[in-house]
């Protein structure tokens, strides 16, 4: 036990990962807080369900447009320097978020145009976090490390919640804006104490054009890299749309209010700590991996779909957060371990793009039926996502095994 423990952590023996992972624990505690704030305060503003797939939906749009030449600047530019930069620019959107909420003249349109300003600079940001991590600790931790970056999101989605929740019911939505601004504070400070002596740095890509399209052919030319990215795409559109199911969940299934909200988020959080943790000690990725986690999420999230009371979803969302990040974790360390260097930057950013910016068009959709129908049927559309990526993982595993297999 103690071994499995030591083997989860084994990436913060690396100097600059640990500060990382200690600004991120707090910068993205505090993002969660705010995503929580500007859910409930679309919600209270409009009681609409597909607003609240809009607000999600507006976060990840410019990901899914721009994402790709976020992923060029990251293969051109030193990513510690340009995250400084990004992290820097992030704190305006919650800044002014804060001045108009507290003010009192916010209005939902304020609110979208924040949230799609902020997601415009996460499309520069997220690239370059995911590709820094293989910089920070090599082929041999990146398993390892991208199960401790889940375990950051997903201890800040226990975290920030929890705080929002408090907030929320005590004080209101408007000090979680203020709060989050400071948080990038903490991941400036974190990525400027770092030694750039001890980052792996690929050779910078040249600035020319048709950069994106080279990087698209080599994924289409890399089954190891397209397969990966085809399973996500499916479950990141039609599956982790979590955002907008929960809230819905707790006010128009459960009939409950902000703190029900909190908890739910708070207990999928916790388990996909937990997940992560379990996915960094075991150090295995690949196609077995993949369709293993995708069978259990689509599984958990149908029982999601019909347990009856608050009580008895709250285990199972956390078993449910907990298969997730497992699914997401064996994708995103697949496609690392497969990606040429100069090209991560690029590949990474593709990842993306059908994790996060695949939220345009599953977030509106999921809002629709759950307002329309119940928040029961979006969780059933998640459970057929796994169940469909998880044949997808078993049929390539089993015509790998055929082509591999002497004659």
């Amino acid at each position: 036990m103690t071994a499995a423990l030591r083997r989860s952590f084994d990436s913060l023996s690396v100097p600059n990962y640990r500060r990382y992972f200690k600004g991120q624990v707090v910068s993205l505690s505090g993002n969660w807080m705010q995503t929580v704030a500007e859910v409930w305060l679309i919600l209270s503003l409009t009681g609409s369900g597909f607003a609240v797939g809009i607000a999600t939906a507006l976060q990840f749009l410019p990901i899914m447009v721009l994402g790709a030449w976020g992923g060029s600047l990251a293969d051109r530019f030193a990513k510690r320097d340009l995250l400084m930069v990004t992290q820097a620019l992030m704190m305006i959107p919650p800044l002014l978020m804060f001045t108009v909420a507290a003010t009192g003249v916010v209005t939902p349109a304020m609110v979208f145009v924040l949230i799609f300003i902020r997601g415009i600079l996460l499309a520069v940001d997220n690239p370059a976090r995911q590709a820094f991590v293989m910089e920070m600790v090599g082929p041999d931790r990146i398993v390892n490390a991208v199960s401790l970056n889940s375990v950051i999101v997903h201890s800040a989605r226990v975290a920030g919640p929890a705080l929002a929740g408090i907030l929320i019911a005590t004080v209101g939505v408007v000090p979680c804006f203020g709060l989050n601004a400071l948080t990038f504070l903490v991941m400036i400070w974190a990525l400027h104490g770092m030694d750039p002596r001890r980052l792996a740095e690929p050779p910078k890509v040249d600035r020319q054009p048709g950069r994106v399209r080279e990087a698209v052919r080599h994924v289409l030319d890399t089954p190891e890299l397209a397969m990966p990215l085809l399973l996500m795409a499916v479950v990141g559109t039609l599956g982790l749309n979590f955002q907008v199911i929960l809230p819905l969940l707790a006010r128009l299934t459960f009939e409950g209010g902000a703190s029900s909200y909190a908890v739910l988020v708070s207990s999928m959080g916790l388990g996909s700590v937990i997940g992560a943790l379990v996915t960094g000690a075991r150090g295995k990725t690949g196609m077995g991996v993949i369709g293993a986690s995708a069978l259990a999420f689509g599984g958990l999230a149908m029982a999601a779909a019909v347990m009856p009371s608050l009580a008895a979803e709250i285990p199972v969302l956390a078993l449910l957060g907990a298969s997730s990040v497992m699914f997401a974790a064996a994708i995103n360390s697949t496609i690392q371990l497969a990606v040429t260097p100069e090209m991560r930057g690029r590949v990474m950013a593709l990842y993306s793009v059908v994790f996060l910016g695949s939220t345009p068009i599953g977030g509106p959709l999921v809002g629709f039926i759950s307002e329309s129908a119940d928040p029961r049927l979006a969780l059933a559309l998640a459970s057929v996502s796994g169940l469909v990526a998880a044949f997808g993982a078993w049929w390539i595993a089993t015509r790998d095994s055929r082509r591999l297999r002497p004659a």
